[in-house]
């Protein structure tokens, strides 16, 4: 089914409810891997978690066994800051991070007070804009 303009979006945004604890973030991300395998067909590509951050801006991510992909738009890129300081990684040239899965908890609740919503995506083009590896 192709989404014209009068489609409705597929998925919604929901508001964001601050996490504090690292057992918070991993309730959160069971809860969203479960509504991922439940909503995203087997078929489909580009698929993660839209962070809008209340100052502005998006953060998309996607996860696999071990790394971390970001892409933070141009509206997102005063976030780099906190993005280092909670995960220990270097700016990369573009808008496009990969970090090592076990920063995913840090990241996330250094994220936590800054975001307003999430959105599941499917048919995101993770780092077209731009790439560099970040350890």
């Amino acid at each position: 089914m192709t989404a014209t303009p009068d489609t409705p979006p597929r998925f919604r945004p929901r508001p964001w409810i601050h996490l504090e604890t690292p057992q918070d973030v991993e309730l959160w991300i069971a809860e969203h891997d479960q509504a991922m395998q439940e909503l995203i067909k087997p078929q489909e590509t580009g698929y993660g978690i839209c962070f809008t951050l209340a100052e502005g801006g998006n953060i998309y991510m996607q996860t696999a066994e071990d790394a971390v992909v970001l892409d933070v738009d141009d509206d997102a890129a005063w976030i780099a800051p906190l993005i280092v300081a909670a995960t220990g990684a270097e700016i990369p040239r573009g808008a496009y991070w990969l970090l090592p899965a076990d920063r995913l908890v840090q990241l996330i609740i250094g994220l936590s007070s800054l975001v307003a919503s999430t959105t599941l995506v499917v048919g995101h083009r993770f780092g077209s804009r731009g790439r560099m590896r970040i350890g």
